[in-house]
Order: structure tokens, then sequence, then C-alpha cells
């Protein structure tokens, strides 16, 4: 049999382990550029949501709609922490320490404990709702890293818009049927003050990534979830 010349190789690969060899690489890229692609399609359909709004504005509810609807995960910062100090683990340990002694949990432990959480959905999750993180642009800025890592984003920041008068009056009522002591009047204001001063900042931050999303959150909550759904159903 005569042999075939093949010019554009190199002359090792002219025997059988030269094209083995080749084979093998061009097995390695394909399946690279498979793996790459893959991992792009599933960052595109995923979708990361960051629920954004003042104290009362039905985070809680519309989130607990989008988990019924698309299947999310949830990634409570309160019940998270709660969570690991009840369990005991060397972060939830870490965490309670800053809290015993009156101080704010650094920013770098607790986007290291929603890692955690994060990572436990698995790499197939459809995306998962960050409620109550972030609060302020360092925090977006940590969060935008670690989902980086990750290969993963945020495909939205979805804000539910209450007025100030209504909030009140949700909150207050809140107060009287769970008998919450921090459900007054008083304290709801300071709560307010606080994450106005706060979060403002924020929004402005999500606009410039172009990934905010302003709701009406007054009115009926299909109406409220239909909204939420138009701007989901369209990323």
């Amino acid at each position: 049999m005569r042999q075939i010349k093949l010019p554009h190789l190199p002359s090792d690969v002219e025997s059988g382990k030269g094209q083995k060899d080749l084979l093998t690489d061009l097995w390695y890229k394909g399946k690279e550029t498979k793996v790459k692609q893959d991992n792009q399609e599933k960052r595109i359909h995923m979708k990361n949501i960051v629920i954004f709004g003042a104290p009362g504005s039905g985070k809680g509810t519309q989130s607990d709609l989008m988990i019924e609807h698309y299947g999310l995960g949830h990634i409570s910062t309160g019940d998270v922490l709660r969570n690991e100090i009840k369990k005991g683990t060397e972060l939830g340990k870490t965490a309670q320490g800053y809290i015993d002694n009156g101080q704010l949990i650094p920013d770098d432990l607790m986007v290291s404990i929603l890692a955690k959480v994060y990572d436990g959905f698995g790499r197939g999750h459809k995306g998962v709702i960050f409620d109550g993180f972030p609060r302020t642009i360092p925090q977006a800025e940590a969060l935008k890293k670690m989902l980086d890592e990750r290969g993963d984003k945020i495909a939205a920041m979805i804000e539910l818009d209450v007025p100030e008068d209504e909030l009140m009056k949700r909150l207050i009522l809140r107060g009287q049927q769970s008998g919450r002591a921090d459900d007054n009047e008083e304290t709801i204001k300071k709560r307010l003050v606080v994450y106005h001063s706060q979060t403002q900042p924020l929004i402005e931050w999500y606009k410039k990534e172009g990934l905010h999303h302003h709701i009406n959150g007054l009115g009926t909550l299909e109406r409220i979830f239909a909204d939420i759904k138009n701007v989901i159903d369209n990323l």
C-alpha cells in the first residue's frame, strides 16, 4: 500500500503515534470547547436574581412565588446566618463572635457563608434568589466577584418599590399580628431611614450594570408577580 504524506503535519505525525497524539489533542480541544460552550449556555439560562426592597415591600411573598413558578433556589441572608450559627459551623462560630461583640459581620465573611450555601445548590441549578444581600456597593462587588469565579452572574436586580406610608401601614399591621417588638412606628422609621441612605447608591450601581428593574410594589400580588415574570421571562 502506498503511504500518503501529509506535508502540512510535522514529520513525527506521519507515524501512527504522531497521528494518535494529534487526534488526542484535537479530541481534548474539542472537549474543552464543548465544556466552554456548555458553561456559556448555562450562564445564559441560569437566572440568579437579587430581590430588593424596603422592609414590608413584599420580598418574601414574591420570592415564594418565584421559587414555585421557576424552581429557583433562595438565599435569605438572615436565615443563612442563623442556620450557620445554630449548626455550630466554623463560619457560624466566627459570625457569632462578631455579633456577641456588637460588631457588624465583615463582608468577606458574609460572602464566604453565602458562597458555601450557593455551592450547595450544585452546578445544575436554575438560579438563586439573593434576598437581603447585597445592601451596599462593596457587597454587590463582592457578590459579583464570587459568582464570576464560578462562571456565573446576576441576571437581574428586581426592586420592589412601595411608598413609605404604605410600608408603615404594612409593618405596623405585621407587628400587631405577629407580636414582633421591632415593628413599632419609631423603630420602623429608623429602619426606613437606614434603608434609603444605604440602598439608593446600590440602586444606581445596578443601573450602571444594566441589571436594575423597577417594579411597582403597590397593588395586587397577582399584578406585581405578573410584572416580575415579565422581567424574568425576558432575561
